[in-house]
C-alpha cells in the first residue's frame, strides 16, 4: 500500500502528468521512427534530474536505477510507438472529461505514468535496494515493429532480468500469457496487360482473391485460441489494366505453439496449391512473435498477484487475467515472469478517435507507483 507521502505526491503532480501527456501525445511516433518522442523523453527525464539516461540503437529510452552492472534487474516499460504512420503532429483535443488523440491510451498515457514515477525517484533516489530497476520508454511494440525495442532490452540485459512489467492495455484486463503470431507480406506478380486487348491473361488481383478465399477456408485448430487475418491489400494500375501486381499482409495468431505450427503448415500447403498458376508469388515473413514457454509458476503467480493488488488498491476492482500479444511475449518466451498492466481507462484503441478518461490519471499513477516502488523492496528508504 502506498504511504501518505507518495499519495500526496500523486495528488500534487497529477495535473503535471496531464500536461506532460498533452505535450507528448501529438508527437508522431510510427514504429521504427520514434526519434522525436525518444529525444523528448530523454531530455525531459534529464531535466527532472534522472541520471545515466540513454537512447539505445533500437530507440529505447532507458533510465537505469541502482544498476551496478551485475545485480538482478526488474524491468518496467511502456512503448512510445503508435500504429499511425503520421509524420505531422497527431490531432489532439480535450472534451467531456476525455483526452482524444491517436495512440493516447496505447500507449502514450502509460509512458507518462512511467515517467512520473521516474521523476519521483530522480528527486529521491533509492539508497539501498535489493536489485536494480530499468525504467524504459521502449520502441516498436506495435504491428511490424515486431517488438524490436523489447528484443534489444532482452538481448542486453536478459540474463539478469528477474521480473518484467509493461504498462499497456487497460486496468480491467491483465495480460500474463503470451499470444504468438507469424506475419507475412505476400506479393503476386503477373505479366499483366490491357484489359481488352490482352483479355485472358492472369490478373494478380484475381489470384490474390483466390488466395485469400483459401486462407479464410482454414478451420482453426481446437485448443487455446487461434485466429487469422488479412489486414491490408493493394495493387493494380487502373480500371483498364490487367493487374501486374498485388500485395497483402497476412497474419495468424495463437496462444499455443503447436497451433502456430498447424497454421504455418496449412499456409504452406495453400501456397503450394498455387504453384501451377501463371503468377509469381513472393512471401516475406515480416513479423514473428513467440508464445510463452515454461515460467516458474510460483514466481509468475507472485508477480501477477502484485499487479492485481495494485489495480485493486487504485480502482477498487479486480482485473480479468487473459492472454495477449504485448512486449511480454519476449521475456515470457525466455521463462521470465512477466505481466502487462493497464493504468488508465479509455477506449477506441487503434482508431483515430482513441481517448483516455482524464479521471483515470490519478488512479493510473497509483498503479504505476504501486508496482515500481514495490519492486524496489523494503530496503528502499523513502
Amino acid at each position: 500500500m502506498l504511504n501518505e507521502r507518495v499519495l500526496e505526491y500523486i495528488e500534487e503532480n497529477a495535473e503535471a502528468a496531464r500536461e506532460l501527456l498533452l505535450t507528448i501525445a501529438p508527437i508522431p511516433a510510427p514504429s521504427n521512427h520514434e526519434e522525436l518522442r525518444a529525444d523528448f523523453c530523454r531530455n525531459w527525464l534529464e531535466s527532472v534530474g534522472a541520471e545515466n539516461v540513454y537512447i539505445d540503437e533500437a530507440l529505447n529510452v532507458i533510465y537505469p536505477i541502482g544498476d551496478d552492472g551485475k545485480c538482478p534487474l526488474k524491468v518496467f516499460m511502456a512503448h512510445s510507438d503508435v500504429v499511425f504512420p503520421d509524420t505531422d503532429p497527431l490531432p489532439l483535443s480535450c472534451r467531456d472529461g476525455k483526452i482524444f488523440c491517436p495512440g493516447v491510451g496505447d500507449d502514450t498515457a502509460h509512458a507518462v505514468m512511467l515517467m512520473a514515477v521516474a521523476k519521483y525517484l530522480a528527486a529521491d533516489p533509492p539508497k539501498n535496494t535489493d536489485c536494480g530497476v530499468l525504467l524504459i520508454v521502449n520502441s516498436c511494440e506495435e504491428g511490424l515493429g515486431n517488438l524490436k525495442g523489447c528484443r534489444k532490452i532482452m538481448e542486453r540485459y536478459g540474463d539478469r532480468i528477474t521480473e518484467f512489467v509493461t504498462f499497456d492495455s487497460h486496468p480491467r484486463n491483465l495480460v500474463n500469457r503470451a499470444v504468438g503470431s507469424h506475419r507475412y507480406k505476400i506479393e503476386i506478380k503477373t505479366e499483366g496487360g490491357h484489359s481488352y486487348g490482352n483479355f485472358g491473361r492472369t490478373n494478380a488481383i484475381a489470384v490474390m482473391a483466390l488466395l485469400i478465399n483459401k486462407l479464410y477456408s482454414v478451420n482453426p485448430p481446437e485448443g487455446g485460441k487461434t485466429t487469422y487475418n488479412v489486414g491490408t491489400i493493394s495493387g493494380g494500375t487502373s480500371v483498364n489494366t490487367i493487374a501486374q501486381n498485388a500485395e497483402m499482409l497476412y497474419e495468424y495468431r495463437s496462444d499455443k505453439y503447436e497451433n502456430l505450427e498447424y497454421m504455418e503448415n496449412r499456409f504452406r500447403e495453400i501456397l503450394e496449391s498455387f504453384a501451377d498458376e501463371d503468377a509469381e508469388i513472393v512471401v516475406t515473413k515480416v513479423g514473428d512473435r513467440p508464445c510463452g514457454t515454461e515460467v516458474d509458476e510460483k514466481r509468475q503467480t507472485a508477480l501477477t498477484s502484485k499487479a492485481v493488488k495494485a489495480i485493486e488498491e487504485a480502482y477498487g476492482f479486480t482485473p480479468k487475467q487473459s492472454s495477449g500479444s504485448t512486449d511480454c511475449n519476449i521475456p515470457l518466451s525466455m521463462g521470465i515472469p512477466s505481466v502487462c498492466v493497464g493504468c488508465v481507462r479509455g477506449g477506441g484503441a487503434h482508431t483515430r478517435e482513441e481517448f483516455i478518461i482524464e479521471d483515470s490519471i490519478k488512479p493510473g499513477l497509483k498503479v504505476a507507483f504501486g508496482m515500481i516502488l514495490e519492486a524496489l523492496g523494503d530496503n528502499y528508504e523513502r
